[in-house]
C-alpha cells in the first residue's frame, strides 16, 4: 500500500536528503533544500504492460559508422542577434529554456520571436500561464504584431496544454512560464520542485515525439540562476539567460548551454516602448557617452563569447574619512579589484590603504574578463593621480600578483574592434603580440609589467587646453 513521505530536494544540484539541513551535503550550497511530499510503496505492474515489455525486441548497439548522418533543420527569425545565439537559427524539435529576472522582457522577446519568424505560414501556439489573453494581445498591439498568426491559450493545466499541442501540431510552442503550470496528478503546488521537474519532462517528451519546437520561460532565484532543480537545465537542449538592468535600456541574451551550437555567443538588444531592437555594434552603444577630460575614465576591451566589446571603466579614489576604506564595485568582481589594489600598492608604492575606491562599468554592463585588469588599474591610477587619459587609448591585459602583464585570448579580434572604432594607441601584453596580425594605421604598444605602463603614462595623457 502506498504512503506519503517527506523528502528534501536541493534546488542547486537536485540531490535528495531525508531531512532538512541548512547546507546541502553534495554541492555545499546554503538554504537550497526544499520540502517535497512523495508517494512511496510498491505498485503492481499490470500483466498487459508486463507482456508488452517482454515482447519488445532487444535493443541492438550500432557503431558510429553505421548511423546515418542527419542534418537538423533550423527556423530563422528576423532577429539576427537571436539567430546568432541559437547557433544559426532555432533547431526544429528542440526544447529551449529561457530565464531572466521578472520584468526583464522575456515575454516580449518570445512574442517578437514568434511574430518575426520567416515562415509565418506555420502554426504558432503561445500558452500564457501568467497573463490573460487580453493582456497578451495588448502586448502584441504595442509591438505591432496584432496581425501575426499566433494562437493564444491561457491555461495552467499541463494536460490541457499538451492535448491542444498534439491536436494543433504547431511548428512553435511557447509556454510562459514553466513555474506556473502544473500536472493535476501530483499533489504538490505549482512551482514546487516536483511539479517543475515533471512538467518539464512531459514537455520534453512532447517536443521530441511530435517534433514540436518548444520554448519555456523560467523564473530565476536571487542570485540569478534559474529556479528549480538543476535537472531542469539537463532536460532541455538549450538554456538562454536574458540579462539586463532595469535602469538601462539594453539587454543581453546569453547562451549557457546549447546542444546545437556554441555557448560562446551573446546577442545585444535595445529595449524601448516598441519592444526589443537588435544592436549589431554594441561597442558604439557602451561608448556613446564617453567624454575626454574626466579623470578615472578608461577604455578597455572585454570578450563576450566570441564578440569583442569596448567598455568604459570609471574609477573614483578619495581620502578615507572613516576607520576602514571602502571598496565598492558595480559590474566588476569586488574581490578581484581588492587584489589589483594590493598589486598597485606593493609593486608601485601607491598608498591605497588610506583611500576609498569606487569602480563602475559604464552602462550597467557586467564583465568578468581578466583582460580588463590593466584598464581597471589605469582607471584607479588616473583618479588617484588626477591623470586624464587620452580619448584614443585602449588598455588590454591581465595583471598577475607580481605586477606582470599576462597575455590574453583573442587578441586579434580585440585589436581589430579597436581599430574599427577609431582608436589609435593600443596598450597590450607583449607576449600576446608574438603571432598576432596587427591592424594597420594603429600604434600597438607591448608592455611586460605594470611598472612599464606607469613609467610611460605621460605619453598617453590627454592634451587638454585649460
Amino acid at each position: 500500500m502506498a504512503k506519503l513521505t517527506t523528502q528534501f530536494i536541493c534546488q542547486s544540484c537536485g540531490s535528495v536528503s531525508p531531512k532538512w539541513n541548512g547546507k546541502c551535503n553534495d554541492c555545499g550550497e546554503w538554504n537550497t533544500l526544499i520540502e517535497e511530499v512523495v508517494e512511496t510503496g510498491k505498485k503492481k505492474v499490470d500483466a498487459v504492460h508486463q507482456n508488452r515489455i517482454s515482447s519488445n525486441p532487444p535493443v541492438k548497439a550500432t557503431t558510429l559508422a553505421e548511423i546515418p548522418r542527419k542534418e537538423g533543420e533550423r527556423m530563422q527569425t528576423a532577429f539576427g542577434e537571436f539567430n546568432r545565439v541559437m547557433g544559426g537559427g532555432i533547431m526544429k524539435g528542440s526544447l529551449i529554456l529561457i530565464g531572466g529576472d521578472p520584468g526583464i522582457g522575456k515575454s516580449t522577446l518570445m512574442m517578437q520571436v514568434a511574430g518575426y519568424l520567416d515562415s509565418n505560414k506555420e502554426t504558432i501556439l503561445y500558452v500564457s500561464a501568467e497573463e490573460s489573453v487580453h493582456q497578451v494581445r495588448g502586448r502584441a498591439e504595442r509591438l505591432g504584431l496584432e496581425k501575426a498568426p499566433i494562437l493564444l491559450l491561457a491555461e495552467t493545466n499541463l494536460n490541457e496544454i499538451l492535448l491542444q499541442a498534439r491536436n494543433l501540431k504547431p511548428a512553435l510552442l511557447i509556454i510562459d512560464s514553466i513555474q506556473t503550470v502544473y500536472l493535476p496528478d501530483l499533489s504538490s503546488a505549482p512551482g514546487s520542485v516536483s511539479q517543475v521537474r515533471e512538467c518539464t519532462s512531459a514537455v520534453m517528451t512532447l517536443a521530441k515525439t511530435e517534433h514540436i519546437t518548444t520554448f519555456i520561460t523560467g523564473h530565476v532565484t536571487k542570485d540569478g540562476s534559474i529556479a528549480g532543480p538543476r535537472v531542469l537545465e539537463h532536460l532541455v537542449d538549450t538554456v538562454l539567460q536574458f540579462e539586463g538592468d532595469r535602469n538601462h535600456h539594453f539587454r543581453i541574451l546569453r547562451s549557457l548551454k546549447n546542444r546545437f551550437g556554441s555557448t560562446n555567443e551573446i546577442g545585444v538588444f535595445d529595449m524601448n516602448s516598441r519592444g526589443l531592437r537588435e544592436i549589431t555594434n554594441p561597442s558604439e552603444l557602451f561608448l556613446s557617452e564617453f567624454s575626454q577630460g574626466i579623470t578615472g575614465s578608461v577604455i578597455a576591451v572585454t570578450m563576450e563569447g566570441t564578440r569583442p566589446i569596448l567598455v568604459e571603466l570609471q574609477a573614483l579614489v578619495s581620502n578615507c574619512n572613516y576607520g576602514f576604506p571602502q571598496r565598492n564595485t558595480n559590474g566588476f568582481d569586488q574581490r578581484r579589484m581588492t587584489m589589483l589594489l594590493a598589486v598597485l600598492e606593493k609593486r608601485l608604492g601607491t598608498p591605497m590603504g588610506t583611500q576609498d575606491v569606487f569602480l563602475n562599468v559604464a552602462s550597467g554592463l557586467k564583465i568578468d574578463d581578466p583582460a580588463a585588469d590593466l584598464g581597471v588599474c589605469i582607471a584607479i591610477l588616473s583618479s588617484f593621480r588626477e591623470w586624464s587619459i587620452a580619448r584614443d587609448v585602449v588598455f588590454i591585459g591581465e595583471i598577475g600578483l607580481g605586477g606582470e602583464i599576462r597575455s590574453v585570448s583573442s587578441i586579434e579580434q580585440r585589436l581589430m574592434e579597436c581599430a574599427k572604432l577609431g582608436f589609435k594607441r593600443l596598450i597590450v601584453p607583449k607576449a600576446s603580440l608574438k603571432e598576432a596580425e596587427l591592424p594597420k594605421n594603429v600604434e600597438v604598444i607591448g608592455v611586460n609589467h605594470i611598472q612599464d605602463v606607469y613609467n610611460r603614462m605621460d605619453e598617453w595623457l590627454a592634451d587638454l587646453q585649460l
